[in-house]
């Protein structure tokens, strides 16, 4: 893919003008403060994954309007009756929680990890997810960027988000976590659920974003012709019309208008031939990113020659690297 968005310099400075609904916080101080109702662990018990340095627990906490959503625990093994701090992982589009051999890094960091499945997803990559989403839709296309899209109240990420928010909860719940040494972390999809769950919830001590996706939802959605921005290209194709209805939907789940509110603070990455999250969608978020929560410190990883993969194993690395500087470690 060749570079096809602004120029690097023009990136750095690019703040575009947000398109905020009034009702934004409202909206989801009512939308978390109903989810909290419910008692966040669900059910949390020892998983045999044939692994003897990382101890596994398959756990079942309670997300949008108490519905069940699964997630693995991992932690170095023994370390049960400590205080360890803890990364929640959020994942990409399409995936789901897979098997808990598949990410061991965090665990063999010296973290807890928490790795939330996406209710409905985790049949396109890995090894598949274990969380079904109990609730309908409307007119959709294929995919999930479209189920609900005509209504705030009913849009697919509404409860995505909010099952983001209450795997921190659950997270600062779990014996063995010191809830006041919790991150948030994810790329592509789960970067946006980690910007998401960054201004929605209080007192985390790092956000690491990647080539974040539900960000700047207009101009991704003109500059790229890839799902899963392209799912909503070819649903107003037909719903011709309801683009502005769609729009303001999406406005509420922006990852720009939600990560203005985030305090704590935050790594990012960027990759610039990125064909499925434009550059300038991840900058715009990251140029606004804390705005409302005091400017907390942020830094961007650029990778000038990689498409959606951005820095892979190396932003893994660097990650690990940062969160242990941040923590002393």
């Amino acid at each position: 893919m060749a570079l096809y968005d602004l120029p690097l310099a023009e990136l750095r400075a690019y703040r575009p003008e947000l398109d905020e609904p009034a009702d934004l916080d409202d909206f989801w101080a009512s939308t978390i403060a109903d989810a909290r109702r419910h008692d966040v662990l669900v059910d949390l018990r020892p998983v045999d994954a044939g692994l003897r340095l990382v101890d596994v627990e398959d756990l079942t906490f309670a997300g949008f309007d108490g519905q069940p959503i699964r997630a693995w625990v991992t932690r170095p093994a023994g370390t049960r009756g400590e205080a360890l701090p803890a990364v929640v992982e959020f994942l990409g589009y399409g995936g789901g929680r897979g098997l808990p051999h598949e990410n061991l890094h965090w665990a063999a960091a010296g973290y807890v990890h928490v790795l939330m499945d996406t209710r409905g997803q985790g049949s396109i990559w890995s090894a598949g997810g274990a969380t079904p989403d109990p609730v309908g839709s409307g007119p959709a296309i294929p995919g999930v960027m479209t189920r609900g899209i005509l209504d705030p109240a009913e849009y697919y990420y509404r409860r995505t988000m909010t099952d983001a928010v209450r795997a921190v909860d659950a997270a600062r719940a779990l014996p063995g976590v010191d809830p006041a040494r919790v991150a948030v972390a994810g790329g592509s999809q789960g970067g946006g659920l980690a910007l998401a769950a960054a201004g929605l919830s209080d007192g985390l001590v790092g956000v690491m974003s990647d080539v974040p996706f539900l960000c700047h939802f207009r101009r991704a959605v003109a500059l790229v012709d890839t799902d899963p921005y392209h799912e909503i290209v070819r649903f107003l194709a037909v719903h011709r019309g309801r683009a502005e209805q769609v729009f303001h939907t999406l406005s509420y789940f922006d990852g720009v208008h939600l990560g203005r509110r985030a305090s704590a603070p935050a790594l990012f990455s960027v990759a610039l031939r990125d064909d499925i999250c434009p550059p300038s969608t991840v900058y715009a978020a990251y140029n606004h990113y804390g705005s409302l929560g005091g400017d907390p410190e942020r830094e961007m990883a650029v990778y000038e020659f990689n498409m959606h993969e951005a820095g892979s194993a190396y932003q893994t690395d660097r990650q690990h690297r940062w969160l242990n500087a941040r923590l002393g470690l």
